[in-house]
């Protein structure tokens, strides 16, 4: 019988916050693609995700790393923190100004790049996650 240690609450909130805004990501941009755009599920489901992705970095701020190459337990995965944000005030600056097609340019390289890109980063089997999901999760790590 495998026994698991539960969670810290930093890794807790941010793995809940990181998967729900990669699931509720793609809904958000449907929600405005093809012939009939769907305004009020594109701003409910893009204002969740944007609270999402805010809990993602803040939550990050909490998680260190001593193994890996750091600095006070920061690693280079951590500078997506100041991406993300700025990306955040990036599209939403294009938003408040009608520039449509740059909020969505910049929400769809942040969720490319913050969403996907660090999940694929973080879920290497030679990281806590990455240990956790392959090796504890799903017994496919020796």
């Amino acid at each position: 019988m495998m026994t698991h240690t539960p969670l810290p609450p930093a890794i807790a909130i941010h793995l809940a916050a990181a998967l729900g805004a990669l699931v509720l990501g793609p809904l958000a941009i449907w929600a405005r693609r093809g012939a009939t755009t769907r305004p009020r599920l594109h701003r409910a489901a893009g204002y969740a995700w944007v609270t999402l992705m805010l809990a993602t970095a803040v939550s990050a701020l909490f998680i260190r790393d001593f193994a890996l190459p750091n600095v006070a337990g920061y690693t280079p995965i951590h500078l997506l923190v100041p991406l993300t944000l700025g990306g955040l005030v990036t599209a939403f600056g294009f938003l408040a100004r009608g520039n449509i097609t740059g909020h969505r340019k910049a929400m769809q390289a942040l969720y490319w790049q913050a969403c996907v890109g660090a999940g694929v980063f973080t879920l290497l089997p030679s990281r806590y996650l990455g240990r956790l999901v392959w090796g504890d999760w799903l017994g496919l790590l020796g």
